[in-house]
């Protein structure tokens, strides 16, 4: 009898903390021996079920568990409970659910875009953690506003632009008047970044991605979209160092940083620096991707580190 491939779902409890409710994905090792507990904190416009493939991939190490970000795939924002979603918002969330869940166990921890400023963020606040890391993964992460490859005014103007999307009275028009899906599959497309993930695609493959992407608008709270926006498009995160070496996953061709400035931000900050590249047309794999697909994003350097 075949029996069925894991998915997702099988693995996603609930999760309340500090008056949110939420989700979490809980992965067991793959094998005895892989005595990691691996903590993965997602990007910016995810959720639980867009990074399964990564997933598969890291419980071959360790544990891996993946808890929801306020206001990000379905669970309850900042604003529910009058605060606003700022960074540090997010770090003090990061430190109470490690001080929950792992007590006086090791974590190691590998974060996904925004979710490496997150883990930056509260490395930072709560130096006494640091203790309880044995290793610090980055996936496209970056540290600082001048990490962005466009140029300072364009990057200004975005930001403005998205602290008005932030606002209620916006946030409400864009939520049930831009985010059909006939709207994100007509503007989506015409977009430089949905041009580049969806040209070479077949058709059965591009209309599953559209149905995906609009999930995740739906699901995610918009005003936290677009304040979290704001807040990284004016990120100064190198102004306290961290006593632990950063292995950073760069992409080989990414539209949005520089990765040589971007180096030189994470040598600022923490201790010691190891860099691997991932074969990537973009920024990240497809939010489709399978174990196959998602392997890219962790590197040979990196799959040695977390065997150690």
């Amino acid at each position: 009898m075949t029996q069925k491939p894991a998915e997702a779902v099988d693995y996603i409890q609930p999760l309340y903390i500090n008056g949110l409710n939420g989700r979490m994905l809980y992965y067991p090792a793959s094998k005895a021996g892989a005595g990691r507990e691996i903590l993965l904190i997602y990007g910016h416009h995810a959720m639980l079920e867009r990074w399964w493939g990564l997933v598969e991939n890291l419980h071959e190490y360790g544990n891996v568990t993946m808890p929801d970000l306020p206001g990000f795939g379905g669970m309850d924002s900042f604003y529910k409970i009058g605060r606003r979603p700022t960074l540090d918002a997010y770090a003090d969330y990061l430190a109470a659910f490690i001080k929950m869940r792992y007590r006086n166990r090791r974590v190691t921890l590998v974060g996904i875009s925004f979710g490496f400023l997150v883990i930056t963020r509260m490395l930072q606040r709560y130096p006494e953690l640091a203790k309880k890391v044995d290793l610090v993964a980055s996936i496209v992460g970056f540290m600082h506003r001048d990490d962005f490859s466009f140029p300072p005014r364009t990057r200004r103007s975005y930001a403005i632009l998205a602290r008005f999307f932030a606002t209620l009275p916006a946030a409400l028009i864009i939520r049930y008047g831009f985010l059909s899906r006939w709207v994100i599959r007509s503007l989506y497309v015409r977009l430089p970044a949905g041009r580049r993930r969806f040209l070479a695609m077949e058709p059965e493959a591009f209309e599953a991605m559209i149905d995906f992407d609009v999930k995740l608008w739906q699901r995610n709270d918009v005003r936290t979209h677009w304040f979290t926006t704001s807040e990284f498009l004016n990120i100064d995160n190198c102004r306290a160092q961290i006593p632990l070496p950063i292995w950073h996953v760069a992409a080989k061709v990414d539209y949005y940083f520089d990765n040589y400035i971007v180096e030189q931000h994470m040598r600022v900050v923490y201790s010691d620096y190891h860099k691997s590249v991932m074969n990537s047309p973009a920024h990240t794999p497809s939010p489709l991707s399978d174990k196959k697909e998602a392997a890219i994003m962790i590197p040979l350097a990196l799959r040695r580190a977390l065997r150690n």
